[in-house]
């Protein structure tokens, strides 16, 4: 509850006066009651305001779920209480319309819903109307919980975010690797914060608008491909704890991409043609040849291009350009087509040669996670455009520093730094990242 509301205004009659309603209607509110507060409701708590003053009623309003944004992201106390009837839920809405969808069927099936958007990244370098998790992106999620009568939150948690997910994209690609951010990102920062927050408002679950399904084999919880398999987000999530999952929702999990714009189209909602973010959320719309110079600690350096064999073929204007499996944009004529075999950061070299070269029939994984008993492994996804190949997998369930995996059929491309999703049929029972092909 929210004993008092305080408020400092500097500026017009109109912003005074929605700073003061803004104060008047928080006050002896529950958080979740104010979280539902928005341009509208302090319009017209005022009686109504000109096309002029409603600007200063979204600012007001702004104030109010800054406050709230502070409240849920920094402070370990319960913001709600159990409710009394209908079954509670938490869900991630990132203003984009497979988290709206999300949010409006989990209403529709009877459940209290609260929507939560992460702040994760601000920068004046990226186009923040392509970010998921931007300030503007915050604004167009809160607005959309609030045109379904939802109560919405936002967790700030960018200097987590910076920290584990940004320092370790810039760093492995100063090692020469081809990190995969997400997949840490959905591991180790954003599900289980929600996960802390839906504990903290007394829901029973988080929800989202992922593509994919929780199974059981009978001994737990495992993250499962969805039916609509062009738009199989496991290898993103590929992460997840087993004790995560067992109170994640996916309500999208058996429902194609034109289905769900559908369901939106139907109900309204203004993101319903709202096209998908391509960008990393970081980067959106900043190419990352500039951001890694930007964050960075090693100054870019030109240098030779080689083949396996130390042929100086030519020359590259920086390793980190360059990925295992890249084709295009390499700068050397030959006789065939060459691709990236691997970069070499302390050489500042790039290595060349012919497809044939790339293939790879065994690979060796870092911090591998078994939830399962290896022998069970009979699939794995190398990348998250790739699909799935026949493997081998001889270890126990639990952590492992290293592991081999041998693979039924050469794959192509291979890259140290991305991450490796472990399979049993359709049920995910692993995870690691890449170090080494062979």
């Amino acid at each position: 509850m929210i004993a008092a509301a305080r408020f400092e205004s500097e500026g017009c009659a109109a912003t005074r006066a929605a700073a003061s309603a803004v104060a008047d209607e928080a006050e002896g509110l529950s958080v979740l009651d104010a979280a539902r507060l928005g341009a509208d409701e302090i319009s017209e708590a005022l009686g109504g305001l000109s096309p002029q003053g409603r600007h200063a009623a979204e600012l007001a309003g702004d104030a109010l779920h800054r406050a709230l944004s502070d409240a849920a992201s920094s402070s370990d106390q319960p913001l709600a209480s159990s409710p009394r009837e209908r079954d509670r839920v938490l869900v991630a809405m990132s203003g984009g319309v497979d988290s709206a969808v999300a949010a409006l069927l989990e209403a529709q099936d009877g459940r209290e819903v609260v929507g939560v958007t992460l702040k994760l990244w601000a920068d004046r370098r990226t186009d923040a109307a392509k970010s998921c998790c931007s300030p503007l992106a915050v604004l167009g999620a809160r607005d959309l919980a609030h045109s379904l009568g939802l109560p919405h939150l936002t967790l700030d948690l960018e200097g987590a975010f910076r920290a584990t997910v940004v320092e370790r994209f810039v760093r492995g690609y100063d090692a020469g690797e081809t990190p995969n951010p997400c997949v840490l990102c959905n591991g180790e920062v954003r599900i289980d914060a929600m996960l802390d927050l839906a504990e903290r408002i007394s829901a029973s679950a988080l929800a989202t608008g992922h593509y994919a399904r929780v199974g059981d084999d009978g001994e737990g919880p495992l993250l499962k491909t969805p039916v609509d398999a062009a738009k199989d987000q496991t290898y993103m999530l590929s992460a997840l704890r087993p004790e995560a999952l067992a109170r994640l929702r996916f309500p999208l999990s058996r429902l194609a991409k034109p289905q769900v714009r559908e369901i939106a189209r139907q109900a309204g909602l203004a993101v319903a043609r709202k096209p998908e973010s391509q960008d990393l959320c970081f980067l959106a719309g900043e190419g990352k040849r500039s951001f890694l110079e930007r964050h960075s600690r090693v100054r870019e350096r030109a240098g030779e291009v080689v083949d396996r064999g130390g042929r100086v073929l030519g020359r590259h204007p920086g390793y980190r350009r360059f990925t295992v499996g890249q084709r295009r944009g390499i700068g050397v004529a030959a006789d065939e087509p060459l691709y990236v075999l691997e970069t070499d950061p302390a050489a500042n070299r790039v290595v060349v040669g012919a497809r044939s070269e790339l293939a790879a029939r065994r690979v060796r994984l870092r911090g591998a996670v078994l939830h399962r008993d290896g022998g069970r492994v009979d699939r794995a996804k190398l990348r998250y455009r790739s699909h799935a190949i026949g493997c081998r997998l001889d270890a126990a369930r639990g952590t492992h520093p290293e592991l081999w995996v041998a693979l039924d059929e050469p794959a192509y491309g291979v890259a140290p730094g991305q991450a490796a999703c472990l399979l049993d049929g359709d049920l995910v029972v692993g995870h690691a990242t890449i170090a080494a092909a062979a």
